[in-house]
């Protein structure tokens, strides 16, 4: 499992015109499941997401998690962050999981975060959607499970 966890202002996704998910400040999270991956890989992710420490505290350093900012999460499934472009121009997506495992992984990372008491929005499992943020730092981290 790949996610992309950007610090933000704000984000929201919208779908067909739609809004699906909307924070404020807070984590977008981009979520990759790969063919592989299973519910200690979603557990690892929603556990590691609640517990990152990228937030400032009063000294400006990187000290508190988004709970502890008071932020939210909008977490958004996103398969092509297992694209693999090492050969050729066309991404491979053969890393990704099939849909079925891929959308209850994805609802299990979900509430993992919600069980941890965080506010978390969604995006729309296999939609073409549109992300809007507002990168705050601008802070970006890349986390993988262990098994990959």
């Amino acid at each position: 499992m790949r996610a992309v966890i950007q610090r933000v202002s704000r984000a929201k996704v919208t779908s067909a015109g739609s809004v699906r998910g909307e924070i404020g400040r807070g984590l977008l999270v981009l979520l990759g499941v790969a063919s592989g991956d299973g519910s200690r890989d979603a557990a690892f992710m929603a556990g590691k997401v609640s517990r990152l420490r990228i937030f400032p505290d009063a000294a400006g350093l990187m000290n508190l998690s988004v709970a502890e900012a008071g932020g939210a999460v909008l977490a958004v499934s996103q398969f092509t962050l297992l694209g693999n472009a090492r050969k050729g121009n066309r991404p491979s997506f053969g890393a990704a999981a099939e849909p079925a495992l891929a959308e209850k992984l994805c609802r299990e990372v979900v509430e993992g975060l919600r069980n941890a008491g965080l506010n978390v929005q969604t995006g729309e499992f296999g939609a073409r959607m549109e992300v809007e943020l507002v990168n705050d730092g601008p802070v970006t981290i890349i986390l993988e499970s262990p098994e990959n």
